[in-house]
């Protein structure tokens, strides 16, 4: 583009009037911040902010960041505006990774101001007095939140990109930008990807298979095999009702069904139905004793087989812990040959940031937007981009609402935003009973169907695998099924997170994972004498789940979607998975 498009070098005069506009602007931002922690202290019934409320931390505060400040003017002032540009190295930060945010001196000296103010920000949360450890990570994801979303690449006139395109184009991105955000705000959603880039069942969800059951609360879908021979003992997968289940089928080359069934595995997936009204009274008994454990039997018994292999992902992994202690229970663990748990919790003592939506305030939002009997799914949706809102908020508003760019067709945030509504009864007490009070952990605390259940009772062989950088089930999570179980449990750490952790086919070569076959008591102890395997952890698992079933069987009759006592109703995906 030519140079007229970009505005000129700012002369020295310049750069001292924008230094001082920065400086105030930066002060007004921190005696902002710092008089509405005072005013929180000094609300009735506020938790105290010793460091804040005593005017001797306010002025320790502020004489801080005015050392840190002047350093970084007296920087612009000298070296900066003298050789036409700042000489640090490239930024790792993605959001000032363009080269305009080094190279022009007005938007490096925004760039690094914004930076020092978030700095100071997060350090005077560390330096709070007074409060505990919860109250203390609400205030750092709040403010964590304001930072990111205050930071100036959101703004059209700090963002040299945006500036750039607005000239280049005449103004077209922002009209095209306008047209994203309006669209959005009429679906009360906020768009990642294409939305007519992918269909489900016909570019996604399109491993062969058929519908042979459906209840009020599943279909149960048979996947078609593509070997003359199988397991013995059959695969069922339960997928986490709070999405959509074809996360584990977004196309044939990240299919982990497609994949397991070409192993030589009988795949069954349960499908569930997204929440409506008629789901009101929908607790977690149903989702255990009519969902899972109804499944489980459904399979046992299409098959003529004595036990299932079990997958649970997620919720739906913690649902699973509780079935196999209510199986224990009742003197019927044989149903389940081993129980798999991908990214799945059932100890909330360090459930991470998902942790700070279970309080009170949080708890009567839930039932306020539940007046129908279930929780739109959108809430959900929201709540979990939050967690990521750099990544999965503040960049999409940059890209699509100010440079006004096209969505990109990206299958995995399809399903990202094909939300699943929440039966609010049951929702509500996942919250309350398990993250807020911990309750599944608690030897006879929970009950199921009028069954106490204790996981210490569960002894069904288990496969454990967590995400290294899983921020919704954090790793030190998941590592504590290893203190309640008692059965033999072999634990892998994946590279990765909460997603492409999981979805990893080794045909990508992507990532990592860790074993260690020593007997240890914590994650730190596993991590500290573990095997690095490079690539997908998919293969380790295989061969686990073959050391425990060696016997083959012919892939005809009911191992056939359809030919057995159960007859197909419709194609995989099935209309579960497409209602909205």
């Amino acid at each position: 583009m030519s140079d007229a498009a970009m505005p000129t070098m700012p002369s020295l005069e310049d750069m001292q009037r924008w230094t001082w506009v920065i400086g105030r602007i930066q002060q007004m931002l921190l005696e902002h911040g710092l008089e509405a922690m005072k005013a929180a202290a000094d609300a009735p019934g506020a938790p105290a902010f010793p460091g804040f409320g005593d005017p001797s931390g306010i002025a320790r505060a502020q004489n801080d960041f005015w050392a840190d400040s002047m350093a970084l003017w007296q920087k612009f002032m000298t070296a900066g505006a003298a050789a036409g540009g700042a000489a640090e190295p490239a930024v790792k930060d993605r959001r000032f990774a363009a080269p305009q945010w080094a190279e022009n001196p007005l938007f490096d000296m925004i760039r690094q101001s914004y930076m020092l103010i978030a700095d100071h920000m997060l350090r005077g949360v560390d330096a709070i007095e007074g409060v505990d450890a919860a109250q203390r990570e609400k205030i750092r994801f709040a403010t964590r939140g304001y930072i990111d979303a205050m930071s100036p690449s959101n703004f059209a006139l700090t963002n040299p990109q945006v500036i750039e395109k607005t000239l280049e184009t005449r103004g077209e991105n922002l009209v095209r930008g306008l047209e994203h955000m309006l669209r959005d705000i009429g679906k009360g959603q906020l768009t990642h990807t294409d939305p007519d880039a992918f269909e489900v069942g016909r570019n996604i969800a399109v491993t062969p298979g058929k519908v042979v059951k459906e209840t009020p609360l599943y279909q149960l879908i048979h996947y078609a095999p593509t070997t003359t021979e199988l397991f013995a003992v059959p695969l069922i997968i339960f997928p986490p009702w709070i999405n959509r289940f074809y996360i584990l089928d977004l196309n044939p080359e990240k299919s982990f069904i497609r994949w397991a069934v070409a192993q030589g595995l009988s795949v069954f997936v349960v499908s569930w139905k997204s929440a409506d009204a008629s789901m009101k009274e929908v607790s977690w008994d149903d989702y255990i004793v009519n969902g899972q454990i109804d499944a489980i039997d459904t399979v046992r018994a299409l098959l003529d087989v004595p036990a299932v292999h079990a997958i649970g992902y997620c919720v739906a992994g913690t649902t699973l812990a509780a079935t196999l202690a209510l199986l224990a229970a009742r003197g019927e663990a044989d149903k389940v040959a081993s129980a798999t748990f991908f990214t799945a919790q059932v100890d909330f003592t360090r459930a991470g940031e998902l942790n700070l939506f279970v309080d009170d305030e949080q708890l009567k939002l839930v039932e306020s937007l539940s007046a129908d009997g279930y929780l739109d799914g959108r809430y959900m949706a929201a709540t979990f981009n939050l967690l990521r809102g750099r990544d999965l908020i503040w960049s999409y508003v940059v890209n699509n609402y100010l440079m006004g760019q096209d969505y990109a067709p990206f299958d995995l945030l399809h399903w990202n935003g094909d939300t699943t509504n929440l039966p609010a009864k049951w929702h509500k007490a996942y919250l309350t009973d398990l993250y807020r009070d911990n309750r599944l952990v608690q030897p006879g605390a929970v009950q199921v169907a009028g069954t106490p259940i204790d996981l210490r009772k569960v002894a069904t062989p288990s496969y454990v695998q967590a995400g290294r950088e899983d921020h919704i089930a954090p790793a030190e999570s998941v590592w504590k099924i290893m203190d309640h179980f008692a059965g033999p449990v072999r634990f892998v750490l994946a590279g990765s997170g909460h997603i492409a952790g999981v979805v990893n086919p080794p045909s990508a070569g992507k990532y990592q994972y860790w074993t260690n076959e020593a007997a240890v008591g914590s994650l730190a102890d596993f991590i500290a004498g573990a095997s690095e395997t490079k690539g997908s952890w998919w293969p380790d698992w295989i061969a686990w789940i073959a050391a425990r079933d060696g016997d083959k069987v012919s892939a005809k009759g009911a191992r056939v979607p359809g030919k057995g006592r159960l007859k197909a109703i419709e194609d995989a995906p099935g209309r579960y998975v497409k209602t909205r």
